[in-house]
């Protein structure tokens, strides 16, 4: 049995202290920070990708993009399902003026399952392309999923 100075209840216990020593105000009273009162901020509503040639918007689901500002932090958002037939790094369209990443910025995005691979690297530059990086002739990719794609651009 573990003593009472490494026991899970006691370091818990420690790790509610501290703040309350430190502030004087117990955590689970304190009120919460005035960035969470702002919530979440539309920056830029959802906005059509142009997609490039050999790209395709599935029915129901087009390729879109969107700014939001969480707690004063700036995400870019994708959404929407593209078919495509990519056998190397490839565009796989422009983002809207009004969406423009002051930096590069990345995410991971589900792709169709092909030798056990099953997500792509989907990239936003500052000239508006989306990219996808990771095809491969013996390993294409022949639709990409969106939606998992939120990346902080500020």
């Amino acid at each position: 049995m573990p003593s009472r100075a490494t026991s899970r209840r006691s370091l818990l216990a420690t790790a509610l202290a501290v703040p309350t020593a430190a502030v004087g105000v117990p955590l689970l009273a304190a009120a919460p920070a005035a960035a969470a009162a702002t919530g979440v901020q539309t920056v830029v509503d959802w906005t059509d990708i142009a997609l490039a040639a050999g790209v395709s918007a599935s029915a129901g689901t087009p390729a879109q993009a969107r700014v939001v500002s969480i707690a004063g932090t700036e995400f870019l958002q994708l959404r929407g399902v593209v078919t495509c037939n990519f056998s190397g790094d490839a565009q796989l369209g422009t983002l809207p003026a009004t969406i423009r990443p002051p930096k590069t910025t990345r995410g991971v995005c589900p792709r169709n399952n092909h030798l056990g691979v099953n997500a792509t690297r989907v990239e936003a530059d500052t000239a508006g392309r989306v990219m996808v990086y990771g095809p491969q002739a013996s390993d294409p990719v022949t639709w990409v999923q969106l939606d998992n794609f939120s990346s902080v651009q500020r």
